[in-house]
């Protein structure tokens, strides 16, 4: 039999540092039905240079602008041609069996739309990393968390999430992804610009009667950060703002306003926070996160689609507050959460 397509595509912006240590390892993945390609967002480095002359082997696909993770994808997917795509970041380091138990898994089931491996941080491989760890799920109000994560304290992995679970979203870090999926859910919304894009393109799969997977069975090594990090106020902006856009796309509508408007008083409490520490630079992020969500607002409620589920009755969502789980209650760990 066979073995199902898979495309492995990386997108790179002024990265050839990451490709540089991280590329080796992708090129000996062992998978029999493999195409791996680079695509590069008009990198100012000499990342194209590089590629051409050290990886001719590889597919490069150049954009002609910086389009962001999520339209630099949409732009790059058009042009292969695979059963499955995974979207690797360029800061990700695989070991040489990485993609064959996801797609054992998600072979299984055509309802699985979507998956992630393992992911442990590059830097310390006993841990799992910020971006994914063990499976990504959404709390009353819609804030992400993973099962390995929770807010800044991160897990150290000792076993205790080594079985295949049906999580809320998968990870941009290593998403697989069947192709017609993709292209049956319009892939990622390029207004998303960078991050939680692929939150909301997992929640309108899971709309759509999919499953979104986490497989223990494969892991990999994600740095983190590569592009924005963590003090960066344009990623706080980027997160605030995304995460509106996300409830307002996704959620029923007879919930979502209701839901949009508890966001706001939590994230003004966000705000004065970041004010009474001195930042005021994260605090317009905030401020101006709202703004242009709201300038959106009209643009972004034409995307609903007529697959509107209730929100409880998809599987990785957490029914009470991670916030106050984590302040309040003091829960550090996603095994106290009882979910």
């Amino acid at each position: 039999m066979t073995a199902a397509s898979v495309a492995v595509v990386i997108l790179n912006w002024n990265g050839k540092t990451l490709l540089e240590k991280f590329l080796p390892g992708v090129m000996r993945s062992s998978y029999p039905n493999l195409q791996i390609i680079v695509g590069d967002n008009a990198s100012t480095d000499d990342s194209v240079a590089f590629l051409r002359k050290h990886y001719p082997e590889i597919r490069l696909i150049e954009n002609d602008g910086n389009y962001g993770f999520a339209e630099g994808y949409r732009r790059l997917l058009d042009q292969v041609d695979a059963e499955y795509y995974v979207l690797l970041n360029s800061d990700v380091e695989v070991p040489e069996n990485w993609i064959h138990p996801v797609i054992d898994l998600m072979e299984t089931d055509d309802k699985i739309a979507a998956a992630q491996p393992k992911i442990k941080w590059q830097q310390d491989k006993t841990k799992f990393e910020y971006a994914g760890a063990a499976g990504g799920y959404l709390d009353l109000h819609c804030f992400p968390f993973c099962r390995g994560r929770l807010f800044d304290t991160v897990e150290d992995d000792h076993g205790q999430y080594n079985d295949a679970k049906e999580i809320f979203w998968a990870s941009g870090a290593a998403l697989f992804i069947r192709s017609k999926c993709w292209k049956e859910s319009g892939g990622l919304d390029a207004d998303f610009f960078a991050h939680m894009e692929e939150i909301d393109l997992c929640w309108r799969l899971k709309n759509m009667g999919y499953k979104i997977m986490y497989c223990p069975d494969a892991e990999i090594y994600h740095v983190g950060g590569g592009t924005l990090n963590a003090n960066n106020p344009y990623k706080t902006y980027l997160n605030f703002r995304n995460n509106l856009i996300i409830m307002q796309k996704n959620l029923p509508l007879s919930d979502a306003y209701f839901r949009i408007f508890i966001r706001f008083f939590i994230d003004f409490v966000a705000l004065v926070h970041f004010l009474a520490q001195g930042k005021l630079d994260f605090a317009m992020a905030v401020s101006k996160a709202h703004f242009h969500f709201f300038q959106m607002i009209f643009s972004n409620g034409k995307k609903r689609t007529k697959q509107q589920i209730a929100y409880h009755k998809h599987t990785g969502h957490y029914s009470s507050s991670i916030v106050y789980a984590y302040f309040i209650k003091k829960i550090r760990f996603f095994s106290g959460l009882g979910i």
